[in-house]
């Protein structure tokens, strides 16, 4: 039987926003027993953490319509300052585990337009993430996929700059290349996370030495499918899955080094 190379990258798995929220998640169902426990939206885009949650009595409401009373917990992603005030308005107790660096980007995206700044949010307009961002500059930022997306946008004098902290540091750069020569002023918050950064590096430079990769997360994790597409394009063949059980032995055929790689 022909052994294979299984090769790890160097930094892959669940990032330090995660690891706090799953802690402050068990934290909450332990010593909360007689109170239900809710998590505003899965906590992470993994449905095998998800379930062992949901296994310790942690549920998942999709809206804070769902709750009557009990404990809430704001997932990593972060949501919109209107949400945390009507789950006060409810009296809910409220457990905040959004990712101290998607507090930053809501921080900075309600000083921009504070500060009269015309604002933008690169990102994925349907994440979670994105949404409570959008919520923090009280709606008035504009939100773009990419560069393209600034075609369509009268630029003003004075523009702001934030980003998902999971988007591509790489992309990011090429947006703002582009606009610091159309405007007078530009200010710019780099808010994408570090751990992104050097996980995307990793599964770059591991993809690029083996022979499959496979990159493990939740097929609905934006993180996970963008260490996908990453490691798609040096050419290796790569798969996205969430478990072994995915794996079909032809994609073996013929292979002799398999780099693994995760998203949270």
């Amino acid at each position: 039987m022909k052994v294979l190379e299984v090769i790890t990258a160097e930094e892959a798995g669940f990032c330090f926003g995660v690891e706090r929220a799953i802690e402050m998640v068990l934290e909450a169902a332990g010593e909360n027993e007689e109170l239900e426990v809710y998590t505003l939206g899965p906590l992470i885009h993994n449905p095998q953490v998800v379930e062992k949650l949901e296994a310790k009595n942690v549920k998942v409401a999709s809206s804070l319509a769902e709750i009557d009373s009990g404990i809430v917990i704001i997932r990593s992603h972060g949501v919109a300052p209107e949400v945390i005030a009507a789950a006060r308005a409810k009296n809910l107790k409220i457990i905040d585990a959004t990712c101290p660096f998607v507090k930053n980007a809501q921080k900075y995206a309600k000083q921009l337009i504070d500060e009269g700044y015309q604002t933008f949010i690169y990102g994925d307009e349907d994440h979670p993430e994105v949404q409570g961002i959008y919520g923090a500059s009280d709606g008035k930022a504009v939100i773009i996929r990419d560069k393209d997306d600034l075609e369509s946008v009268e630029l003003k004098s004075r523009v702001g700059f934030i980003a998902q902290t999971t988007k591509s540091p790489e992309s990011f750069r090429e947006i703002i290349n582009l606009v610091v020569t159309k405007v007078k002023e530009l200010k710019v918050f780099n808010t994408i996370c570090n751990t992104t950064d050097v996980r995307q590096s990793s599964a770059k430079k591991l993809a690029e030495d083996v022979d499959i990769m496979f990159v493990i997360g939740g097929h609905n994790s934006a993180n996970t499918t963008r260490l996908a597409e990453i490691c798609t394009a040096t050419n290796t063949p790569t798969y996205h899955i969430e478990t072994a059980a995915e794996i079909e032995k032809e994609w073996l055929s013929g292979k002799n080094k398999v780099g693994i790689t995760a998203g949270a």
